[in-house]
C-alpha cells in the first residue's frame, strides 16, 4: 500500500516538473525575437530559472522512478526507448547553457532594445524539439514499444 501510494506521488511530482519545465521552454520561444526589449531581457532569466529548477526536478524524481520506485529499475535501464529519451535529455541539459548564460550577462541591461544572437533562437528551438521527441519516446514506452 505504501509504495505504490509512493509510486502515485513520485510520479505526479514528476508529470507537474515536466511540466513546468514544458512551459517555460515554451515561454522562452515565445517571448525571444531578433531583438528583445528590456522587460524580457529582465524577465527571460527568471523564467530560464523556472526552466533549469523543473529541468532538476524532472531529472531528480525521474531517477527515483528508475531506481527505486515503480517497476524494476531493469525495464528502464535495458530499454533503448528509455536511453535515446536520456539522451535527448543531456542533450537539452547542454544546450541550455549558451541561452542561460546570455540571459543572466543580459539581465541589468539597460538598452531599451537588445540584439539577440540567432545561436540562441535556433538552440531554443531544437530544445523544443528535442522535448517533443521526448514525449514521443515516453508514449512509446508506455505503449511498451521496443525498438
Amino acid at each position: 500500500m505504501i509504495s505504490s501510494m509512493l509510486d502515485i506521488v513520485v510520479r505526479y511530482l514528476h508529470f507537474f516538473a515536466i511540466f513546468g519545465f514544458a512551459g517555460a521552454l515554451l515561454i522562452e520561444n515565445m517571448a525571444i525575437a531578433a531583438r528583445i526589449d528590456q522587460e524580457d531581457a529582465h524577465n527571460l532569466p527568471k523564467v530560464d530559472a523556472v526552466y533549469r529548477l523543473c529541468a532538476v526536478l524532472t531529472f531528480s524524481f525521474g531517477f527515483v522512478l528508475w531506481r527505486w520506485v515503480g517497476r524494476p529499475s531493469e525495464f528502464y535501464t535495458d530499454n533503448l526507448l528509455f536511453q535515446l529519451k536520456l539522451a535527448l535529455f543531456v542533450l537539452i541539459a547542454l544546450l541550455s547553457i549558451y541561452p542561460t548564460l546570455f540571459f543572466n550577462r543580459n539581465r541589468n541591461t539597460t538598452a531599451q532594445s537588445l540584439k539577440v544572437p540567432g545561436t540562441i533562437r535556433v538552440i531554443l528551438k531544437v530544445e523544443l524539439l528535442a522535448l517533443v521527441l521526448m514525449f514521443v519516446l515516453a508514449n512509446m514506452m508506455t505503449r511498451s514499444f521496443e525498438l
